[in-house]
């Protein structure tokens, strides 16, 4: 039984920004740390300095033979089960992280040369170059760091969903970087589902493999080098090919001269100053690393696939004016989600600013990639606003100023206003253009047949064709 079933909650995984998690055991994903630090905004933001701030203080104690200090910090990490995200079989019971996970991360952290050169600069860095560390680990730590931004996650994910918050439940150790330390945590309010807290996890920050591959490292940036090395010896291992009279190296031979442990890997990369390392994190950082699309998420939740022709039909039965305005709210961030995620995360409905004086129908995290990716390379993106107008007649001015007036340099210049439709389309593109010349944002327009499109593109799967689909109509206004 997914959160979904268990709550009742009439969205399929598409429709929530969350993972739809098995309530009873392990969903096959992983919290990637790489994934973080893509998305935008402060939560994501607080994350990465958390993992990073206890991540380097590990590495210093480490690094400086302090072992009981480094076993303090290590000691705080729990089996995160509240997340039910990992691999384990039947019920969720921390498979990478367990009672001697302290000592075993200390001895293989203590017994790498990369610690002690400094080579590490994030926890990813530790599945390519030291003994022990994989994914399993890697997801289970990042995890516990950022239990805290979780919980809040998960109390807001729960109030936008409907699910049920049970009181005083016990929080899990928390780190503290103001103090370097963890502290036993609090009572939080969280949902309970067969006897046991749940922490919800955004789909945006979770990976069916996380970005730092061992193999990949290996054979992409060290054994090319090593084939250098053997080349520009001419060496033993250097073979002819008879038809164009080329030298090459086998893999294979150089693995059998070099070796293809983690040792031999870091020995390879400090050999090289490091600049094998600095190619695979630059290699890393120019691939899209998008987060696992619908059919991903379906084939590891087991939930349906987002069902557009129900979407299509919610909206068309949604009449017109204030008295279903909030109902229109909720159908739009629906089809929003489903429409445009991975790259739109984290949606808060009534989304509170200037202490709660004004308010926004919809705030999206903007998580990158796709059209949004591109849009936050070039503006200022990092939360995408929505407006909802659920009357008759033509939005106008008022309706346009009133967008505008919740962006900000900081929080972003970008939305969508959403309506029933229009009588004279051209007419309200042309105030939108007027609004983006006037340098007070970057606002497009989506009515009922916009959004049927989007629904219909996506069901297709054009990828491409959404894309183009907003790209014209953000040429349409600049």
């Amino acid at each position: 039984m997914r959160v979904s079933e268990c709550y009742s909650l009439g969205r399929t995984q598409g429709e929530l920004d969350f993972v739809d998690v098995a309530v009873d055991g392990d969903t096959p994903l992983f919290v990637d740390p790489a994934a973080l630090r893509r998305v935008h905004g402060p939560w994501a933001h607080d994350c990465v300095a958390l993992v990073q701030d206890f991540f380097q203080s590990v590495i210093s104690a480490v690094a400086a033979s302090d072992r009981n200090e480094a076993l303090r910090l290590l000691r705080g990490l729990a089996e995160p089960n509240e997340t039910r995200l990992g691999l384990s079989a039947g019920r969720p019971r921390g498979r990478a992280l367990g009672p001697d996970s302290s000592e075993d991360v200390y001895e293989a952290l203590a017994s790498s040369e990369a610690t002690r050169s400094g080579l590490l600069a994030h926890l990813e860095d530790t599945v390519l170059l030291v003994r022990g560390i994989g994914p399993d680990i890697i997801s289970d730590i990042t995890t516990n760091l950022i239990r805290e931004p979780l919980i809040n996650y998960t109390q807001t994910a729960a109030e936008q969903a409907g699910i049920t918050l049970e009181h005083d439940v016990a929080s899990g150790p928390l780190w503290d970087p103001a103090a370097g330390s963890w502290y036993e945590g609090r009572y939080a309010h969280l949902p309970i589902a067969g006897g046991r807290p749940i922490i919800l996890v955004p789909k945006a920050i979770v990976r069916r493999h996380i970005a730092y591959d061992v193999d990949e490292y290996l054979h992409g940036f060290i054994l090319p080098v090593l084939a250098e090395r053997e080349l520009s010896a001419n060496s033993e291992l250097v073979r002819t090919i008879k038809y164009n009279n080329s030298k090459k190296v086998a893999k294979k031979d150089l693995i059998e001269k070099y070796g293809q442990r983690k040792e031999d890997i870091t020995r390879v990369t400090l050999e090289e100053d490091g600049v094998p390392l600095d190619r695979y994190r630059a290699f890393k950082e120019g691939l899209p690393n998008d987060p696992p699309d619908h059919i991903d998420l379906v084939d590891a939740t087991g939930s349906p696939l987002p069902d557009y022709s129900a979407l299509a039909a919610e909206l068309g039965a949604i009449p017109a004016g204030n008295d279903a305005a909030d109902d229109y709210h909720v159908t739009v961030e629906k089809i929003l989600e489903a429409v445009f995620s991975p790259n739109l995360t984290m949606p808060i409905r009534e989304y509170g600013i200037h202490q709660g004086r004004k308010r926004i129908d919809i705030v999206f995290t903007n998580a990158g990639g796709g059209f949004f990716g591109w849009l936050a390379l070039h503006h200022p993106a990092g939360f995408i606003y929505v407006e909802c107008k659920n009357y008759t007649g033509d939005p106008a001015n008022p309706e346009l100023d009133q967008l505008a007036g919740r962006f900000g340099p900081t929080r972003g210049r970008f939305g969508f206003l959403c309506c029933r439709g229009f009588e004279n389309k051209q007419l309200f593109i042309q105030r939108c253009r007027d609004t983006a010349l006037d340098d007070r944002g970057l606002i497009i327009a989506l009515d009922d047949t916009d959004l049927l499109a989007l629904m219909d593109i996506r069901a297709r799967q054009a990828g491409t064709e959404l894309y183009q689909f907003l790209q014209d109509r953000f040429d349409e206004i600049t």
